[in-house]
């Protein structure tokens, strides 16, 4: 009962503070990280598995999108506006990692900024030797087809004294504000907390199989998702598990300015 009152005390705070506009149109510049291992290096903490998700399509973002961490595997379309260049789809990015500097919104992996880029040849070269180009860009749904959400555990995890896990190819418009667990049948839940960026940890694991509830927020509603069987007894470090569930919750809330067509 602890967790759940923890829980809805979380969503109401979420829903009664959040200022950021998850379908908002915004508008800035974007630059790209001429290494790929510096977004391997992202805070959060997604390692070398940052390269991987969304065919290396993948952004550092400014604090008010990283969110201290939650706005980790945030997904936006992001499309750059000089029209003798750029196509007017653009491509989709998935955040990994926090963008401390102050002339851009979003630092692109560069093949992300390449694929911004008319499908003509040797566009994506011009646009590389831009460097900084002026760009357009709004939330949109991570789609991970039939893919259900991960749980991934850390190998910092001692099983059964230390639990740190970060969840993967979490679908939807959504964030996750906070996590109880509880042994499988058991209706007694503890939270874990936010280690750092997409990394939860607790220090107070059950005994047992483990099931799981994540409140998450999609714009201004929060509602929580129950999984009701994820770690075995046997849990391992370095392991990663089936959620059986997947979050595809879209924002509801109004924008302005707001840009809901398709960027073809």
């Amino acid at each position: 009962m602890e967790g759940f009152l923890f829980l809805l005390s979380v969503v109401f705070l979420f829903s009664s503070s959040a200022a950021a506009c998850d379908r908002c149109l915004h508008r800035s510049k974007a630059a790209y990280f001429s290494s790929a291992s510096a977004l391997s290096s992202g805070a959060c903490a997604y390692g070398s598995m940052a390269t991987g998700f969304f065919a290396g399509h993948i952004a550092a973002a400014l604090p008010s999108i990283y969110k201290d961490g939650s706005g980790c595997g945030a997904c936006f379309q992001v499309r750059c506006t000089n029209p003798t260049l750029c196509s007017s789809k653009g491509t989709t990015v998935m955040v990994t990692d926090l963008n401390k500097s102050n002339q851009t919104d979003l630092i692109l992996s560069s093949r992300a900024f390449r694929a911004m880029a008319k499908p003509v040849v040797g566009s994506d070269r011009d646009l590389l030797k831009q460097g900084l180009v002026d760009i357009e860009y709004r939330r949109v749904p991570c789609d991970y087809g039939n893919k259900k959400m991960n749980v991934r555990v850390e190998e910092s995890s001692i099983n059964p004294n230390y639990l740190a896990i970060k969840l993967l190819y979490q679908g939807g418009q959504t964030e996750v504000v906070a996590i109880d667990i509880a042994q499988v049948g058991s209706s007694h839940w503890s939270y874990m907390t936010r280690s750092h960026g997409a990394v939860w940890v607790t220090d107070k694991v059950p005994t047992g199989a483990l099931q799981f509830r994540f409140v998450v927020t999609a714009g201004y509603d929060g509602k929580m998702v129950w999984s009701q069987r994820v770690l075995p007894a046997n849990w391992e470090a370095g392991k990663t598990y089936d959620a059986g569930v997947q979050i595809t919750d879209i924002a509801q809330e109004g924008c302005d300015p707001c840009d809901d067509h398709i960027w073809n």
